[in-house]
């Protein structure tokens, strides 16, 4: 039996009778799928012994240096008398997933999901995907109407499960973001982000969340096939080898798993990072969007405005001024 059930309150949210607490209403049944099908339960966690097995959960799993805890108790006691979200899954009485949030700027109505972690023994169930269920509901339930969060765009299956499972968006390549982190999974590599916004009530999400995606870019074959070109691909041997940027579709490629590359050859690993900052941060910086995954390594990017055609010349007559598009 899960722990999600939809609850009243003064939140504007909670009503049954306002658009969001039809949404909200719906999250909640869609997370306690989720939960029930990863045989778990999953809540909001907010004892200082449970706050204490989330924060050894997090060092079972990432192994940071002890003089540089990811989150420490103290802090996670502050961020959960303050309101903000700290979720748990659990098995029986084992913890073996948690997920933590604070609101972000503007008040209220945005999230940051700042960590999430799952153990290597409950690997394989859906259980992030039952943490997110969860966090989803409970946050539409107090109105939030996006979450946030970054995530390594060279961890294969994390963008798979970001970008195809959860039909989150990027939005922002972040340049060694957390800048030098020691932990078993980050191996002292630069600490490059995808910042991926999750709009709540948007119908690629709803679906997503209801176990019945909608059509996704996530189909490299059929770009190629329809003229997109390849950025930046992987060798026989996990070499990253750059393409051509002569196209409005791209594809730019990850290794099969870099976190095992980091471990059997470092340097490659980071040739990775190099040719994925370039490429994928280049494309990104110039307005050209992520819009899919292919789950065999593909990010599929598309430019905002289309290629000038080959050999076209500038006009002799001076262009008018044009007004400012609106940015998206």
């Amino acid at each position: 039996m899960t722990e999600l059930r939809p609850a009243g309150g003064t939140s504007p949210a909670a009503g049954s009778n306002h658009p969001a607490g039809d949404a909200a209403a719906e999250a909640f049944l869609h997370a306690a799928a989720a939960a029930r099908a990863s045989r778990v339960r999953v809540r909001e966690i907010g004892t200082g012994r449970e706050l204490d097995m989330v924060h050894d959960l997090f060092n079972l799993i990432w192994q940071p240096d002890p003089t540089r805890p990811l989150m420490t108790g103290e802090l996670l006691r502050a961020l959960g008398k303050s309101g903000n979200y700290i979720g748990g899954a659990f098995d029986g009485d084992e913890l073996v997933g948690a997920c933590v949030g604070f609101f972000g700027a503007p008040a209220d109505e945005a999230m940051h999901s700042h960590i999430a972690g799952v153990s290597n023994a409950a690997r394989g169930r859906s259980v992030g995907f039952a943490l997110k269920l969860h966090q989803r509901a409970w946050s539409l339930r107090r109105g939030v109407s996006a979450v946030s969060w970054t995530y390594d765009p060279l961890v294969r299956r994390n963008a798979h499960f970001n970008l195809a499972k959860l039909a989150a968006r990027p939005e922002e390549y972040l340049t060694n973001f957390y800048g030098d982190v020691h932990d078993d999974i980050n191996a002292g590599d630069d600490t490059d982000r995808l910042l991926v916004r999750w709009q709540l009530d948007s119908e690629p999400v709803r679906a997503a969340c209801s176990g019945e995606p909608g059509p996704a870019d996530g189909d490299a074959g059929a770009c190629r096939a329809a003229g997109a070109a390849v950025a930046l691909a992987g060798s026989a041997d996990a070499v990253p080898v750059p393409g051509t940027l002569d196209a409005d579709t791209l594809l730019v490629a990850v290794p099969p798993d870099i976190e095992r590359l980091r471990l059997t050859a470092p340097g490659r690993a980071k040739d990775w990072r190099s040719a994925l900052r370039e490429v994928l941060g280049t494309l990104m910086a110039e307005g050209a969007r992520v819009t899919g995954f292919d789950r065999t390594g593909w990010y599929i990017l598309r430019r905002a405005e289309p290629r000038a055609e080959p050999g076209a010349e500038a006009s002799a007559t001076p262009a008018l001024p044009m007004p400012d598009k609106e940015q998206r």
